[in-house]
């Protein structure tokens, strides 16, 4: 393994995985379960495709896709600079330069590294919250990671509709209130919602999170792909999460 100059706080996590690590600060945003189920739902995305994660954080989508799909190329975009740098040290560390490449900007600006339809697929785990939904008093990378303040739901679903090509997949993760709102935007910009999942903490609560995969310019079929299932009522992970996580 290359040894990495870790700064303050930082730590080197095992991803349980053909034996990926991820760096992350315990002052960050460090990412969640949230992540890892939508690496495994973009798991069907074609062979030899270009492919996007908006808003990478610590690369770890990138660098759980590189493991699960054979990309030709996967880009993680991550605005903010400090992150970006942790994400940039995971996949040198990964050993995976040739397959993953960060870039440090806003999601708004990408018309500046890549044409106009000419990418296979985007995954995407934004911001869940509005702006306006009561901030907290937190630190400014967690707030951006958080919520709405840099880029909006909307831009998004709009700048994956200008990038992706015809019949390109967007996959994103985001919470079951808003689906009206993501529903209405991917419309508005051709992308049409093909698969959803709901994904459940236990079997007899709400979801907690909705799965949703979308194909530019498709036809209006819509599926409901099998729910997920978190925790047992004995609150140990299920079979499925078990086996997402490569424990079965």
């Amino acid at each position: 393994m290359i040894k990495i100059k870790l700064n303050k706080d930082e730590r080197i996590d095992d991803l349980e995985l053909n034996n990926l690590k991820i760096i992350q600060n315990k002052n960050y945003f460090c990412f969640g379960m949230d992540s890892v189920i939508l690496s495994d739902f973009a798991k069907n995305i074609k062979s030899n495709s270009t492919v996007l994660d908006l808003g990478t954080g610590t690369g770890i989508i990138s660098i759980l896709l590189s493991a699960k799909i054979n990309a030709k190329k996967i880009y993680g975009i991550e605005l903010q600079e400090e992150v970006a740098k942790m994400a940039y040290k995971s996949v040198k560390l990964n050993k995976l330069e040739n397959k993953i490449e960060i870039i440090n900007d806003n999601i708004k600006n990408l018309e500046k590294y890549f044409k106009k339809n000419s990418i296979d697929a985007i995954v995407t785990n934004p911001p869940y919250k509005k702006q306006n939904t009561g901030l907290k008093n937190e630190n400014k990378i967690k707030l951006i990671s958080k919520y709405e303040l840099e880029a909006c739901l909307e831009d998004f679903i709009k700048i994956s509709s200008i990038l992706l090509k015809d019949k390109g997949e967007f996959y994103i993760i985001h919470r079951p209130d808003r689906i009206v709102d993501i529903t209405e935007i991917l419309r508005k910009y051709k992308l049409e919602p093909k698969l959803i999942k709901l994904v459940y903490p236990k079997i007899n609560k709400s979801p907690n999170l909705i799965l949703i995969k979308s194909v530019k310019n498709a036809n209006k079929f819509l599926k409901f792909e099998e729910p997920l299932v978190v925790y047992n009522n004995n609150d140990t992970y299920t079979k499925k999460i078990l086996k997402i996580y490569n424990k079965l």
